[in-house]
């Protein structure tokens, strides 16, 4: 079938208009001298039902070679001119052009229009010498002449627009597709964040309750009762994330949020929150990044680190924020880390607000964890 699909209307139309001149000249006894046999009349309209039933078959997509509606379309036209005796069937000949230029191509449209126009010539110079000075005829091939080219741009721009709209339909489906993964991307690193954060402290707790179970049974206690009120954050956390998928979400302060990190696990390890500067003019996006920063920086602390200290500084400037955090544990290499989800979805966060991410460390020298986001440019009222 062809790539593209011709104006559906154009053909029947034309057909119509053409039986309609033809029957009437008939009828009307315009042709001089007696009319047309009634045989002739019959098949000039079988002729044009037969290219109606023709221009079906193409539109329903029966499986037909492509060649094979071209070549057929070719006959009957030659057939319903060859009985025409009005002379309006020539009309049908524009046709050709047409739909061998959704078919074939431009190059074969433009092939066929020459042949077109080289056969009326061709039959004028052999059935009526000086048809060169005969005004009907040289009209005739002047009219033919114009529906041709009046043809073709149709063709070219039915043909430039079922493109564009071939084009548009492909970019939406990409950009239906790239929003899927980017929020894919971002559930995941909301799930990582969230409750692997609050797992995580879960864990340390569940663990120094099982160490201190028998010397220390009020030590194992309160690991017990800290690993609960972990479970009840992870809890508020998924609360929250559907919240946030039903666009419900408030936007909480930074301030209160760091604040939540330093009273989870208060005995392993002890943490510092020092914010300095106002939110005014960072956007939740970019405090979002700045607390998941700190949250992953404190999860790294607690489970990889086994620090006793960390600190989380914040200063919010005119225009730009910056977050340090820094523990005591045992250090890393970054680079060797660098493929862990926590630190990839940490950056991409980061980068997703035009930040950026330092990681400071090696064994035994702890950790210093540097992000930056600018601060968002608002302009009359929206950012």
């Amino acid at each position: 079938m062809a790539a593209y699909v011709p104006v559906p209307w154009v053909s029947p139309l034309l057909y119509a208009a053409v039986l309609v001149g033809g029957l009437y000249y008939t009828v009307a006894g315009l042709a001089p001298g007696p009319g047309p046999p009634l045989w002739r009349t019959a098949g000039f309209a079988t002729g044009l039902a037969a290219l109606v039933a023709l221009e079906t078959v193409e539109r329903r997509g029966l499986p037909v070679r492509a060649c094979v509606p071209m070549l057929a379309r070719v006959g009957l036209i030659a057939g319903v001119v060859a009985l025409d005796e009005s002379g309006l069937a020539q009309a049908l000949f524009v046709l050709l052009p047409f739909t061998a230029y959704f078919v074939c191509g431009r190059g074969v449209a433009l092939a066929l229009a020459a042949l077109c126009v080289a056969g009326l010539l061709t039959g004028y110079a052999l059935t009526e010498p000086g048809w060169h000075r005969d005004v009907e005829r040289v009209a005739d091939l002047l009219m033919l002449c114009v529906g041709l080219i009046l043809a073709l741009s149709m063709a070219a721009v039915a043909i430039g627009e079922q493109r564009g709209r071939r084009a548009l339909e492909q970019y939406a489906a990409q950009v239906a597709d790239l929003s899927a993964a980017a929020e894919r991307n971002r559930l995941a690193r909301d799930i990582h964040d969230s409750l692997g954060h609050h797992l995580t402290a879960v864990s340390v707790q569940l663990q120094i309750a099982s160490e201190f179970r028998i010397l220390q049974p009020d030590s194992a206690q309160r690991a017990v009762d800290e690993a609960r009120l972990s479970v009840k954050r992870a809890l508020g956390d998924v609360r929250q994330s559907v919240r946030a998928l039903r666009d419900e979400e408030p936007h909480r302060p930074l301030t209160a949020m760091l604040a939540g990190l330093a009273r989870d696990g208060e005995d392993r390890p002890q943490v510092t929150v020092q914010v300095d500067g106002a939110e005014d003019g960072y956007g939740p996006a970019e405090l979002t990044a700045l607390y998941r920063a700190a949250q992953e920086g404190l999860t790294n602390a607690r489970r990889h680190a086994r620090a006793s200290r960390v600190t989380v500084a914040v200063r919010l400037t005119a225009d730009a924020a910056r977050l340090v955090v820094s523990d005591d544990g045992h250090g890393f290499t970054p680079d060797g880390a660098a493929t862990g989800f926590g630190l990839v979805g940490m950056r991409e966060r980061v980068h997703l607000v035009g930040g950026s991410v330092h990681i400071d460390s090696g064994p035994g020298k702890g950790t210093r964890l540097t992000v930056t986001v600018p601060r968002g440019r608002r302009e009359e009222g929206v950012r």
